[in-house]
């Protein structure tokens, strides 16, 4: 635990200019940040007598060890700033939302020639429309299967519409008039686009034009005797009123606008967002969060809008925003918000009406989502805490082993040598800090060995982040690691070596990359706070295997100088934990929760392993002597099979039989002539049945 007075600024070095300030840690990862009106006026309170502060913010003050500030003209410049550092530095004290589901959008691929109208979900792309989101996948399909009587637009992937222009003939949906069959030219693209176009002007909220419009043509049809298009047209406009019904109207001025509302409690707080457009409700989303830095109702209104909107612009934001607390500086926000959209945003409290109603719809929601989510993860949380503690106790550890790292080595008969490491912290998989290796050290199938070169090269690099982040006193002489407590899950592990880097203020120090790490050993970055790769130390190391490979993996941590992480080792066969220089394995019951985690973290470290390994076989079995080829490509190479049938017919032919081939050239084809006859031929496959020597008569690898 860091004194804050050791790296406090003094009040003449902060200025009292609006700006964006953060926090680090002893290892410079930034672990906080914040905006200000006046820095030093906010920055200063961090400075007070610990006993004057919130629990959470002391956690943090005492966790950094430096603090340093950017200066900007303006609050909105400031709110700008302090989201896009919050983005990219997921500092572990700042309010972090995630949605509780991966919420799926009616999206239109504007940025294509032909768009399509599909569900996505995830990231949103440039150049694709959206609406929503919806909270099932099922109910955007009825409503695009309603609406492709009126927008016939392209619903089909790219594959399907390739198939449909080579062949001539459209899919079922152009059969059946759902489709404009853009793909075999019964439209423009001008014309498709123009049908996509009003496609979304519908789902934006602009029906009444398109219903009006359908039921003067479908007039105009019944006058002129037409009546087989009459009715197609009235058939039209009952699809779209029937599309619209599925959103109920609310508020009746057609209005835009989102509306927030909080739940929350000391600990958490669920937040629900209702999408209106044209006045009726075009989607919802909830997302909650833990409440790891002091901040009220508006504070988290202030958060919600920076990550519902930082990265919208035009009309995704809309023209109202209405909330159940105004942000502590609603002007700035505001100003953010009308930036983004390019017009102005009312950001205001509902005080009457209907929008009052909505608004306490919105909370029950949201009041709902938060029991909801602690009804799930009380269970969940004392199930996890119970396996660690299992563990320490049944391994002797002084405390649970907040992160473990689990060892898998991966081979087919000793070819296609791998392993594979995973991480779990709090009991939970963090898959973003999975690694694989290809064992380098030696050919052939020995895991003893392999498990030893693997913990070797992974804790090699960590004690290089060590020495190149200057935690050493002297680097040159590498001393053991001190493993210290990680954090839950409220934020990423600390590193487990402990230092005392003092605080400082001003730009981070260039990345290093010395003689003992190589670029293809460690990769150098920015000291800016990002977490490194093979930076955070386990508690706990877990190979799958048993003495054999645990005796391995704790030669090679003594060869390191590394004596403060446990390592034991979980057999298959009886499920048995094995620890170093112990002649008998430990059981743990069956019905151990800590037995159960341990096993989950070895199955999923070896479904990693097994995954990479076939892709290794796959990517291996499908080469061709011809990727070896300098300059020759895919569409050339696929030129010459198809002009040979073969690569055992190509390998017969002359250097002017392949000229022959469009797009070869005469150093082209002397290079794939001696290409092939520096390759051996592959044995000849047997048909097992019947004993037959089956001939080489296909295009893939020889």
């Amino acid at each position: 635990m860091a004194d804050p007075s050791s790296y406090r600024p003094s009040p003449g070095q902060i200025p009292d200019s609006p700006g964006v300030y953060k926090f680090r840690d002893e290892h410079r990862r930034v672990i906080y940040v914040g905006k200000a009106k006046n820095l030093r006026q906010r920055v200063a309170n961090y400075f007070q007598d610990l006993a004057n502060l919130h629990p959470r913010t002391r956690t943090m003050v005492t966790t950094a060890a430096s603090v340093e500030w950017t200066v900007v003209s303006t609050e909105v410049e400031a709110l700008q700033l302090e989201y896009t550092w919050i983005k990219e530095f997921d500092p572990r004290f700042n309010v972090k939302y995630r949605d509780d589901k991966s919420y799926p959008y009616l999206a239109v691929t504007l940025n294509e020639e032909f768009p399509r109208v599909q569900v996505m979900r995830g990231a949103k792309k440039k150049g694709v429309r959206y609406f929503g989101p919806y909270g099932h996948a099922w109910a955007i399909r009825e409503t695009v299967d309603l609406m492709l009587r009126v927008f016939p637009v392209r619903t089909c992937s790219a594959g399907v519409f390739k198939n449909a222009a080579r062949t001539g003939r459209p899919c079922l949906l152009g059969y059946i008039d759902k489709c404009s069959a853009p793909c075999v030219g019964r439209v423009t693209p001008e014309e498709h686009r123009e049908l996509a176009e009003d496609f979304c002007d519908f789902m934006a909220g602009r029906t009444g034009t398109y219903i009006r419009r359908l039921e003067k043509d479908m007039m105009q049809a019944a006058e002129e005797m037409e009546y087989e298009r009459a009715a197609r047209l009235r058939d039209d406009a009952e699809a779209l009123k029937r599309a619209m019904e599925k959103s109920a109207v609310v508020l009746a001025d057609a209005t835009d606008a989102d509306l927030i509302a909080v739940a929350e409690d000391e600990l958490e707080a669920a937040l629900q967002i209702f999408h209106v457009r044209g006045g009726r409700v075009r989607g919802q989303r909830g997302w909650v969060t833990d409440k790891v830095e002091a901040v009220d109702t508006s504070g988290l209104v202030e958060h919600a809008l920076q990550q519902l909107y930082g990265e919208e612009r035009g009309d995704a934001v809309p023209k109202e925003v209405l909330v159940p607390a105004l942000p502590e500086d609603t002007e700035a926000v505001s100003q953010w918000l009308a930036d983004r959209r390019g017009s102005q945003v009312s950001l205001r409290i509902p005080q009457r009406g209907d929008k009052k109603d909505l608004m306490a719809t919105v909370q029950r929601n949201a009041q709902q989502a938060l029991g909801l989510h602690k009804t799930k993860r009380a269970s969940d949380l004392t199930t996890r805490s119970r396996a660690l503690e299992e563990i320490a106790e049944a391994l002797g550890l002084d405390t649970a082993p907040l992160r473990i790292e689990c060892y898998d080595i991966s081979h087919l008969q000793g070819d296609d040598v791998v392993a594979s490491m995973v991480v779990f912290e709090d009991g939970l998989a963090r898959k973003s800090e999975y690694r694989r290796f290809q064992i380098k050290g030696f050919e052939g199938q020995d895991d003893v060995r392999s498990m030893h070169e693997v913990i070797g090269r992974r804790f090699k690099r960590y004690l290089q982040e060590k020495e190149r982040t200057g935690e050493w006193d002297e680097p040159q002489e590498p001393a053991p690691g001190a493993t210290g407590p990680v954090p839950g899950a409220a934020g990423p592990a600390a590193p487990g070596a402990t230092g005392s880097t003092p605080g400082v203020t001003g730009p981070a120090p260039a990345p290093v990359l010395t003689a003992a790490s190589p670029a293809d050993e460690i990769e150098p970055r920015e000291d800016d706070g990002r977490p490194k790769r093979f930076a955070y130390p386990p508690q706990l190391v877990v190979v799958d295997g048993g003495q054999p490979q645990v005796a391995a993996a704790k030669r090679a941590l003594d060869e390191l100088g590394i004596d403060d992480i446990a390592v034991c080792g979980l057999a298959k066969r009886l499920e048995e934990v094995w620890l170093p220089d112990d002649d008998d394995p430990v059981v743990l019951p069956r019905s151990s929760e800590g037995l159960y985690l341990l096993q989950r973290v070895r199955d999923e470290a070896h479904r990693f392993a097994i995954t990479y390994q076939r892709a290794k076989r796959a990517k291996r079995i499908r080469s061709s002597p011809l990727d070896d080829v300098a300059g020759l490509g895919e569409t050339r190479k696929q030129a010459l099979i198809k002009h040979f049938g073969s690569v055992k017919k190509l390998r017969q032919a002359t250097i002017e039989e392949i000229c022959e081939v469009p797009g070869i050239g005469r150093r082209t084809a002397e290079s794939v002539a001696a290409a092939l006859a520096s390759t051996a031929p592959a044995a000849p496959a047997v048909n097992t049945a019947t004993g037959e020597i089956m001939e080489e008569d296909d295009g893939g690898a020889s």
